[in-house]
């Protein structure tokens, strides 16, 4: 349809077949900004600085989702991880100094975002905690969600946010059964920004 239709630059144009970001910075791609969770039945998140379940399922989905992009996480949620991440570009939000080298830091969830985009990452993740969940959805910055629903209470001390659900749309779902020999019933549920 006539919506459709993008604005071209004139040929020759330097700012031709270059997207603005949402700041207009000319030549740096606006990412699609993801975020990436899975959360039990009743909203739980963690328990005592790690995941209340071992999902062998969602820790592959996870690894293959998050490969090769920046992954945006909070510094507790940094600090629980058993090892480093590797072939992810580990972003941790904090004003405390003292992280290994090789990690960046930034302030906020918007300069960690700005620094995946001047890296040119397409699809930087939002990985948490609970807190940065928060801000990354309150800030109104996620442009798809990557759930993981597990069919099962669990109990927790942190918990998912909540955010306005109207803004997203479900466009794929995976559901998969104990049958399947997973220790509990869970779905993938892929979210996308309505526009």
């Amino acid at each position: 349809g006539r919506g459709d239709q993008r604005l071209r630059a004139p040929p020759g144009d330097p700012g031709a077949d270059r997207r603005m970001t949402a700041g207009g910075t000319p030549g740096v791609v606006r990412p699609t900004i993801a975020l990436i969770a899975a959360i039990a039945e009743n909203g739980a998140l963690g328990r005592d600085g790690g995941l209340p379940w071992r999902l062998p399922a969602d820790l592959k989905r996870f690894k293959r989702l998050t490969l090769g992009h920046h992954l945006i996480l909070g510094r507790r949620t940094w600090e629980t991880l058993d090892a480093p991440l590797p072939g992810r570009i580990p972003v941790v939000v904090t004003r405390r100094a003292g992280l290994p080298p090789g990690v960046l830091q930034a302030a906020t969830v918007g300069a960690a975002l700005a620094m995946a985009a001047q890296a040119g990452d397409d699809e930087p993740f939002v990985g948490g905690g609970a807190e940065i969940f928060r801000l990354a959805l309150a800030e109104d910055r996620i442009d798809r969600l990557y759930l993981t629903r597990i069919h099962q209470a669990f109990d927790g001390d942190t918990w998912f946010p909540a955010y306005d659900e109207s803004r997203f749309r479900l466009v794929a779902r995976e559901d998969h059964s104990l049958a399947e020999g997973h220790p509990y019933p869970f779905s993938f549920l892929d979210f996308e920004r309505r526009h």
